[in-house]
């Protein structure tokens, strides 16, 4: 072979192994998408104080795991972080600020799924543990099981080690207000006011745009710099909810999930509809088996399957591969999203990027 021709070669191989090459040089090292929750948030309803409060919460908890993610942590601590400071942010319906069922009591639920083992923990109707992600966290790290539920997991929660709060501590006097306004609706009576809950006052009281009765769910995705995706939701159901009704965010597949051959979501919405769909799985089967995008993914499964059976919410995701997405078919989702190559970004509204 000539020189000529051995440049030539070389050329040729170098301009095909370029694409690959420039493609790997963008990849992200970490990423994260949050989520806190999705409903009727339009601007004509959306005073500009309560989407300052928004923004701010939202953006707090964006830089709360980009920090957790910058310092090298895994996926999972990013997603326990983040998710423990949505939970006490009385904004979000988890944790403290979480709906009220139709006795009067804040049930609780959260999911967490490692991408890198498929390991998973969750809890539903837990009623003392501050924040039920570090529960769910807790069941997949320590226990042999993946879901617990009521008594038996603030049992478990206690034994644990993990922070025991009288149900006072849950308390925000919109969700009781919005409580009573659900109960009116259903010719339902109004349970007494919880022991440990502050005296009223309608004075304080704040009342947000989003559908208090289905919405309000949080959650996060994350990508770490050695490669694992994990996934984490959060939730106090449905305000009056009965009978002990769980919804899709303790149900691995339904309203968390994630697959390091695929991708992690975690889900908000109507979570009957969540479930029937095993909505966070059917994306990341499109990916995996389909070959799709990501957004593509999620877009089939919310823009089509969810809203063709009725239900409404949406989804946030990522992949490995530092794909990152939303998709709602409600006229707004609280969301944000950063990684090591974009800044930070908190959208509220149908029409933001």
């Amino acid at each position: 072979m000539t020189l000529r021709s051995l440049l030539l070669a070389l050329s040729v191989s170098l301009s095909l192994a370029w694409p690959a090459l420039a493609h790997a040089q963008s990849l992200p090292d970490w990423a994260i998408v949050i989520h806190g929750g999705a409903g009727v948030i339009e601007r004509a309803q959306m005073d500009a104080a309560t989407e300052a409060a928004y923004r701010k919460a939202m953006a707090a908890a964006l830089a709360e795991g980009s920090r957790v993610l910058k310092a090298g942590g895994s996926s999972l601590d990013a997603v326990e972080a983040t998710i423990r400071q949505m939970e006490d942010d009385p904004l979000f319906n988890a944790g403290r600020g979480a709906v009220f069922t139709a006795e009067g009591r804040n049930e609780l639920d959260a999911a967490i799924m490692d991408g890198a083992t498929l390991k998973a923990g969750s809890v539903a109707g837990v009623t003392r543990t501050r924040n039920p992600i570090s529960l769910a966290r807790a069941v997949m790290d320590r226990s042999p099981h993946v879901m617990m539920s009521g008594a038996g997991a603030d049992t478990f929660s206690r034994a644990q080690g993990l922070e025991q709060v009288e149900p006072g501590w849950f308390f925000t006097e919109r969700r009781w207000e919005a409580l009573e306004k659900e109960l009116k609706r259903l010719g339902l009576p109004m349970p007494t006011r919880p022991i440990g809950a502050p005296a009223p006052n309608k004075a304080v009281t704040e009342r947000p745009p989003l559908d208090e009765r289905k919405f309000g769910t949080v959650g996060v995705v994350a990508l770490d710099a050695r490669g694992n995706i994990a996934a984490g939701t959060s939730t106090g159901g449905t305000t009056a909810k009965r009978w002990g009704r769980v919804g899709d965010a303790p149900i691995i597949g339904a309203g968390t999930y994630a697959d390091g051959k695929s991708c992690a979501v975690s889900a908000t919405g109507t979570g009957e509809y969540f479930i029937r769909l095993t909505v966070a799985r059917e994306i990341c089967a499109l990916v995996q088996y389909q070959g799709v995008t990501l957004q593509q993914a999620a877009d089939t499964v919310i823009q089509q399957g969810l809203t063709a059976l009725g239900g409404d919410g949406g989804v946030i995701a990522l992949t490995p591969d530092g794909q990152l997405a939303w998709s709602f078919n409600t006229s707004g989702m609280y969301r944000a999203k950063a990684s090591s190559s974009q800044s930070g970004v908190v959208s509220i509204y149908g029409d933001e990027p």
